[in-house]
C-alpha cells in the first residue's frame, strides 16, 4: 500500500494526477481494505490528517500521514459532526442514496488542487467498504431487494443473500412492519422505533402501493409518531413472506384507537381477514352497519366503536367523554339501525363482527 502511495503534492498536470488519484483508489477497493486503511492510506497521499466519521457510530476515524492514529484534536465549541482543526471541503458520504457519514482532509494550509477529487475517491471507497464489512444505520433501502426479501415468489437463496446485502444476519429472527403513513417519512418512522438497531424501509409498488415496509432487529411500539398506522409480525428469515403478509393483515385492523397492531393480537379475528369481500358485503350485519355508515353520523360509528371495545355503557361514556345517558340513548338508536339487541352478549358480538368486517373492506374509490 505504501508502494501505492503518490504524493498530491507532487502531481502534475491536473488530469494526470485526477486519474492516478482514482486508480489509487480503485486499487484499495479492489484490495477490500477497511475503514482505518483507508484513512491511513489517504493521510499518507495527501500527506495530512485524513478524517472518516459514520453518523450511525459517531466515532472518528483519523489517521496521520505518518501512519498512526492521530491525536485527539483540541476541544472546540464546533458541531461534533466536523473536526475541529482547519480542513479542506468535506465530502459525504452516500449509500443507497442515504448520507451515512463524512470523510475530510485537515490542512494547516489552502485545500491542495486535487483534495476536491480525492474526497471524492474517499467517500467512494468508503461507502464500498460499509457495505462490504457489516450492517449500516441507513434507513432507506433499495425497493427491489427490499421487495425480495419479502416476497412470496423468492426462493430461499436468493432471500438469504437479500437480507445478508441489507445487513442482517442470517437466520437472525426479524420484525417485519407494514407501514401505512401520509405525512411522516419511512425513515423517520424507522429511527424512532428502532434507534438502536438496523432498521431498512422501502416503499414497494403494486400490488402493496401506498404501504412500507420496515425490516427491523427490534421494535419500540412507543416510537410510532402519531398518525402512523403500522401491523407488526416476527419472524425468522426462512418465513419473512409469511411475516410480511401477516404485517399488513394486522394493519387491515388499525384503527384510530389502536393505530398499531401485532398480529399475535389478532387471534381468531385474523380469520376475518380472508372472507373475501363479495361474501363480507352481502352478510346483514355488514350490510346494515354500512348503511348506518353511509348516513354521514361519525358520532354512531364512534359510539359503537367505543361500546365494542369496552363492553360497557359506562366506560364506553367514559372513553367518549359524554354522560352515560347520552350514551345509552345513542345506543338505543344503534339497535333500531342494525337490528341487534346490543345488550345481549349475542348482540354484541354479532356489533363487534361486523364492525371488524366493514373495516376490512376496501375504502370506494
Amino acid at each position: 500500500m505504501e508502494a501505492l502511495a503518490l504524493r498530491v503534492s507532487g502531481l502534475d498536470p491536473y488530469v494526470d494526477g485526477a486519474i492516478r488519484v482514482v486508480a489509487f483508489y480503485d486499487t484499495l477497493m479492489r484490495r477490500r481494505v477497511d475503514l482505518p486503511a483507508l484513512a491511513r492510506a489517504s493521510a499518507g497521499l495527501a500527506e495530512c490528517v485524513a478524517g472518516i466519521r459514520l453518523h450511525g457510530s459517531g466515532r472518528a476515524i483519523r489517521f496521520s500521514p505518518l501512519g498512526t492514529e492521530a491525536p485527539a484534536p483540541a476541544p472546540t465549541s464546533a458541531p461534533t459532526s466536523a473536526p475541529s482543526q482547519p480542513v479542506s471541503p468535506t465530502a459525504p458520504v452516500l449509500l443507497d442514496e442515504e448520507e451515512i457519514g463524512t470523510v475530510w482532509l485537515e490542512r494547516a494550509g489552502a485545500p491542495h488542487q486535487l483534495d476536491e477529487i480525492l474526497l471524492d475517491r474517499l467517500a467512494i471507497a468508503v461507502a464500498a467498504a460499509v457495505e462490504r464489512y457489516g450492517p449500516t444505520r441507513t434507513t432507506m433501502a433499495d425497493p427491489a431487494l427490499v421487495e425480495l426479501a419479502v416476497s412470496a415468489g423468492t426462493d430461499e437463496v436468493a432471500r438469504a443473500r437479500a437480507l445478508r446485502l441489507l445487513g442482517f444476519a442470517a437466520g437472525a429472527p426479524l420484525h417485519v412492519v407494514a407501514v401505512r403513513s401520509a405525512a411522516v417519512p419511512l425513515d423517520r418512522v424507522g429511527a424512532g422505533i428502532c434507534p438502536g438497531g438496523l432498521v431498512k424501509a422501502a416503499s414497494l409498488a403494486a400490488p402493496c402501493e401506498g404501504t412500507g415496509v420496515l425490516l427491523a432487529t427490534a421494535v419500540d411500539r412507543d416510537g410510532f409518531p402519531e398518525g402512523v398506522r403500522a401491523g407488526l409480525a416476527l419472524a425468522g428469515a426462512d418465513a419473512l413472506d409469511a411475516s410480511w403478509h401477516r404485517a399488513r393483515t394486522a394493519l387491515r385492523f388499525t384503527s384510530t384507537r389502536e393505530p398499531v397492531l401485532h398480529y399475535a393480537q389478532l387471534g381468531a379475528l385474523a380469520l376475518l381477514a380472508e372472507v373475501p369481500d363479495a361474501v363480507a358485503r352481502a352478510n346483514p350485519d355488514v350490510a346494515a352497519l354500512a348503511r348506518l355508515a353511509g348516513n354521514g353520523n361519525p358520532e354512531d360509528l364512534e359510539t359503537l366503536d367505543a361500546y365494542c371495545a369496552t363492553g360497557s355503557l359506562r366506560r364506553a361514556a367514559d372513553l367518549l367523554h359524554l354522560h352515560h345517558s347520552s350514551v345509552s340513548r345513542r345506543l338505543d338508536h344503534l339497535s333500531r339501525a342494525l337490528g341487534l339487541d346490543l345488550t345481549d352478549p349475542t348482540g354484541l358480538t354479532r356489533a363487534r363482527l361486523a364492525l371488524t368486517a366493514w373495516r376490512l373492506l376496501p375504502t370506494p374509490g
